[in-house]
């Protein structure tokens, strides 16, 4: 197969969108040839068969003192996508767009026009009017559970998340925790934040949560929570990795500087800001619990990747339900709940060793089973191939 993939960004060291780099390097391992057009080009390491192309938004977008020449740098953009389309023709029979449906809209005509198989991949709890009219054009819609595609479309593929979980794994060894399993613990009831050389712990607990600081990632439903842990005489702290989403969400952030400050918690919570999603595993791999109180409605891929490192995740989002199985009770609880959210901590960190070890080891499992990168691409090609 020859495949064209449309992206949004293709950088390695970007910290939403550098997963996708390692996306690319697996479809090349089981395509003849990739091409990848991008509207940003950043740092890339890629195989020997892989073309990418960017429109150029890395080039900046200029301003000057009285003219806002944006509106020529996007007509830019759109004339080097229709040059690449038809330039690199002879070179795809299959075009993979992801998550933006754009793509679709401005080239799916010519696709079907010139014969190309025309996949998108689409994973979110919102279906705007775009996703609406290119699931019309195109002959398949990837999506990662039933909740990741809100649309009634026979063309709709579950395919899982692409989770490399080669990166993504435990801190030293899978075999560490079938060890600590099928060893004899001498006091099975203690907390285990006190006890055992699990994951050489110190004393303070972490927690960790991933994501952009966004009003939509409910962030003082963790800071309250902290706080409560905290009144309980339990030492905590919890890492906030991610930078703004955006300039006027600045204002997010103050407010929540504010709040743990007032509070009393400048010690006990850091904003870590932006990590390149490479470089998550370090601190996914250094703590204890992963927290989220977003709702976006679909599976994010931070639950998945935390889960692959052995966490236990504990979140409101209702896609977990597709991953928690039986863990569900211990470790869902209502959007905005914060009461609900700090008690669920406190479960966790009751667990014992064995029980943490078999918990981190079950919720690892249902990644690489569901979610691996490998299976994942080959999945969507085999797909592909039979539209």
């Amino acid at each position: 197969m020859k495949l064209l993939i449309c992206t949004q960004k293709v950088d390695k060291n970007d910290d939403l969108l550098g997963f996708f780099h390692a996306w690319i390097a697996e479809f090349a391992q089981n395509c003849e040839g990739v091409t990848v057009v991008c509207l940003f080009r950043g740092e890339v390491d890629l195989p020997e068969n892989v073309r990418v192309l960017s429109l150029g938004k890395e080039s900046g977008d200029f301003r000057f003192s009285i003219f806002d020449f944006r509106f020529i740098l996007k007509f830019k953009y759109l004339i080097n996508f229709f040059k690449y389309i038809w330039q690199e023709r002879k070179n795809y029979d299959t075009v993979f767009v992801h998550m933006n449906s754009i793509y679709v809209l401005l080239g799916g005509l010519f696709w079907k026009a010139w014969g190309k198989k025309i996949g998108l991949w689409y994973a979110h709890g919102h279906a705007p009017w775009q996703l609406l009219v290119a699931e019309k054009m195109v002959d398949v819609v990837f999506t990662s559970t039933a909740s990741g595609c809100r649309l009634k479309s026979g063309k709709i593929r579950i395919v899982g998340q692409g989770i490399d979980v080669g990166n993504f794994r435990f801190p030293i060894s899978d075999f560490r925790f079938r060890e600590i399993q099928k060893s004899k613990i001498e006091n099975p009831k203690s907390p285990v934040w006190t006890s055992g050389p699990l994951r050489d712990r110190k004393s303070k607990i972490s927690l960790i949560t991933v994501g952009r600081i966004s009003p939509v990632k409910n962030l003082e439903t963790l800071i309250n929570a902290v706080e409560l842990l905290v009144k309980k005489g339990i030492d905590v702290k919890l890492d906030i990795v991610g930078a703004i989403g955006l300039v006027e969400q600045k204002a997010y952030y103050d407010f929540l500087s504010k709040m743990i400050n007032e509070k009393g918690l400048a010690k006990n919570i850091q904003f870590v800001g932006s990590v390149p999603n490479k470089d998550i595993v370090e601190y996914l791999q250094a703590a204890d619990i992963f927290v989220s109180a977003s709702q976006t409605g679909s599976l994010d891929k931070t639950f998945l990747e935390a889960m692959a490192c052995g966490l236990p995740v504990i979140g409101c989002n209702v896609a977990l339900d597709a991953v928690l199985g039986e863990y569900k009770d211990r470790l869902f609880y209502s959007a905005g709940d914060y009461l609900a959210l700090s008690d669920k901590i406190e479960n966790v960190l009751g667990l014992s060793e064995a029980e943490y070890a078999k918990m981190a080891e079950d919720l690892r499992g249902v990644v690489v089973r569901e979610h691996g990168l490998g299976e994942f691409v080959k999945k969507i090609l085999k797909i592909s191939n039979t539209q």
